[in-house]
């Protein structure tokens, strides 16, 4: 618990994820501006990664530059990820919800009035935290539909 506990504390600040990471800091931003990833932010509104970070964007660049998958792909990705079914939002909340409606963008880059998610962090939800890393969507796509391995 302690060790997860700890990638997800935020200690690299931009310069320091993108050179560790091998890509520009214009890029990180660009990341976070197509909602591939949400860093964190200290007082003074720096971004900070977490090593959980550092292994999403990973995963992101293994998809663009091995996979041939475009952002806009990851971003169609991501927003088939079924957060509704993950955060239990009721009939209603669906028929308002925009990550519900949309095809384009993944759930965390919407406002979500009037709905459970509505005083919600995505950073702390699962559906970012847990189901849009390497290989987490198709396994919760697998339990979500009764389908064993």
């Amino acid at each position: 618990m302690e060790a997860i506990k700890n990638k997800r504390m935020p200690v690299y600040p931009i310069s320091i994820a993108a050179k560790l990471l091998g890509i520009s800091i214009p890029t990180l931003r660009m990341y976070e501006k197509e909602g591939l990833i949400i860093p964190h932010k200290s007082s003074g509104n720096q971004r900070i990664y977490s090593e959980m970070d550092l292994e999403r964007l990973r995963c992101i660049r293994r998809a663009i530059n091995e996979s041939k998958i475009s952002i806009n792909g990851i971003k169609s990705i991501y927003s088939l990820i079924p957060c509704w079914e993950v955060v239990k939002c009721s009939e209603s909340d669906r028929k308002t919800c925009n990550a519900f409606q949309s095809h384009e963008q993944p759930c965390w880059t919407f406002n979500h009035p009037n709905t459970i998610c509505e005083n919600r962090d995505c950073r702390e939800c699962d559906v970012y935290e847990k189901y849009s890393q390497c290989g987490s969507i198709k396994d919760l796509i697998k339990n979500i539909s009764g389908i064993s391995t």
